[in-house]
């Protein structure tokens, strides 16, 4: 049983760990901090596999344990020293455009970031980042819905 487990969980990792941490990369801010919650919400995947496996979206459910942590690991450093300024977070991708349209998804209030990056990048459906959310979908759409509005704002105003 434990040979399965672990061949199943190679796989969703295979699969699943770049990717995760790109999204927690861009919806924190901070590819260190990023990189730590990934591997947290990969090693509580690991440690409780039977049950998340049978989950609707086991990558929605990692990346959502990595926000968890990195939310908590901010409240109890915020309360000690400020929070480390980020790097600039920088895709393979060196294309000015997408470097415009990261900036100003940082603009955006981190629930709305938060939803764009399930939708898009996690490629989650409305039902699917609800439920990893733990919000309602009617709260997904409209965080979706406001989240592109500002963004098409924003990288309007930068384009006249």
């Amino acid at each position: 049983m434990t040979g399965q487990r672990t061949t199943d969980f190679e796989a969703f990792y295979r699969s699943e760990a770049d990717r995760l941490y790109r999204a927690l990369a861009v919806a924190l801010g901070n590819p260190q901090l990023a990189r730590e919650a990934a591997d947290e919400a990969m090693a509580r995947a690991y440690a409780r596999w039977s049950q998340v496996r049978d989950h609707d979206s086991p990558g929605g459910w990692a990346f959502r344990v990595g926000m968890n942590w990195a939310t908590s690991w901010w409240r109890k450093v915020r309360r000690e020293r400020p929070l480390p300024a980020a790097d600039d977070f920088h895709p393979a991708r060196e294309d000015p455009g997408h470097q415009q349209a990261l900036a100003a998804l940082y603009r955006l209030p981190l629930p709305q970031r938060t939803v764009i990056v399930c939708r898009v990048l996690l490629d989650l459906s409305t039902v699917e980042t609800a439920a990893v959310l733990s919000i309602a979908e009617g709260t997904v759409k409209s965080r979706m819905a406001r989240g592109l509005a500002e963004l098409r704002r924003v990288l309007g105003e930068e384009h006249t």
